[in-house]
């Protein structure tokens, strides 16, 4: 079974990297006759593991392309592997994710408020942090870093 899910995942990949803009029917078709009936469900899971993003064309269509920043992590042991990094500009912080990770790792320190942290807003693959205080802001680093171990 993994070896036809691999297959089925490099196909696609094949078929997103001729550079034409492909919706998930499309896709869906494709994989069906090169051997490979899959449901609308299955052709989403596998875009997510590819890492693809949506694009509009300028006929207003919706489809499908590789990303270029690639796929994201296929297995990670803990939240902080889908952590990029930390930085801050002394008043506010903002986490860089790994691509689709950036909500549950703001629904992780919404939860804890590591460093008394006042909320989080979140992107795709980016977060700002409102720490409670400038004053403490390497302190709120800290311990969001040490969040994460606790995860």
């Amino acid at each position: 079974m993994y070896a036809l899910g691999k297959r089925r995942l490099d196909l696609l990949r094949r078929l997103l990297s001729q550079k034409s803009l492909s919706t998930q029917e499309n896709l869906r078709d494709k994989l069906s006759e090169q051997g490979h009936p899959v449901t609308q469900s299955t052709i989403s899971r596998d875009l997510r593991k590819l890492g693809t993003i949506k694009v509009i064309d300028a006929s207003g269509q919706t489809g499908y392309r590789l990303s270029d920043d690639g796929p994201p992590l296929a297995k990670t042991s803990s939240l902080a592997d889908l952590v990029i990094d930390i930085k801050t500009n002394g008043t506010m912080i903002v986490l860089h994710t790994t691509p689709g990770s950036a909500s549950l790792i703001a629904r992780h320190l919404d939860r804890l408020r590591p460093g008394g942290i006042l909320g989080t807003l979140a992107g795709d693959d980016t977060i700002f942090v409102a720490p409670a205080s400038s004053r403490g802001v390497r302190t709120c680093i800290r311990e969001i870093q040490l969040s994460f171990s606790s995860s």
